[in-house]
């Protein structure tokens, strides 16, 4: 029998989370089908897990942590169908300025030839997340995590510079 008490908290952390998750399903998936498969995968993975969360960490980067293991997990079982990996729901949509849209699409191009890994870096240091909170997400060391960064930057700035 559920926890009625544990259900309602974890329908209300899948609420307050939802688009954090969804923009790790826009990160890994290109068709809406998969999106949605990914998506209910994620919650099903987080409900798991959900009654050993301590909050030890904050409940973001719990969530982020749960559904990126289960994308790249998901994308793993999936790759056959070579129908993932499309970037692009990090910078929210510019609607006067065709400048910025124009340099938001190309930013968009040029983060969809990174590695899986290197996307979900630049989407959470997009979103904010300090190079400690990307470390703990990802499973790597906050010194790889600035190194992988840094790289990923320079890649992006000749992708820019010979476009």
């Amino acid at each position: 029998m559920i926890n009625k008490d544990l259900s309602d908290q974890f329908l209300e952390l899948v609420e307050e989370n939802k688009k954090l998750i969804y923009k790790v399903t826009h990160l890994f998936c290109e068709d809406c089908t998969d999106k949605g498969d990914l998506f209910q995968e994620i919650i099903v993975n987080l409900w798991k897990a959900y009654p050993d969360f301590k909050g030890n960490s904050k409940v973001s980067t719990w969530v982020y942590r749960i559904s990126i293991n289960t994308a790249v997990s998901w994308v793993r079982i999936n790759s056959k169908n070579n129908q993932w990996i499309e970037y692009r729901s990090v910078i929210p949509q510019l609607e006067d300025d065709t400048d910025l849209n124009d340099l938001q699409e190309r930013l968009y191009n040029a983060i969809s030839y990174l590695s899986k890994l290197d996307r979900a870096l630049v989407m959470l240091q997009l979103e904010g997340y300090s190079y400690d909170e990307i470390a703990k997400i990802i499973g790597l060391s906050k010194t790889n995590v600035a190194t992988k960064l840094n790289r990923i930057k320079r890649k992006l700035k000749d992708h820019f510079s010979n476009n």
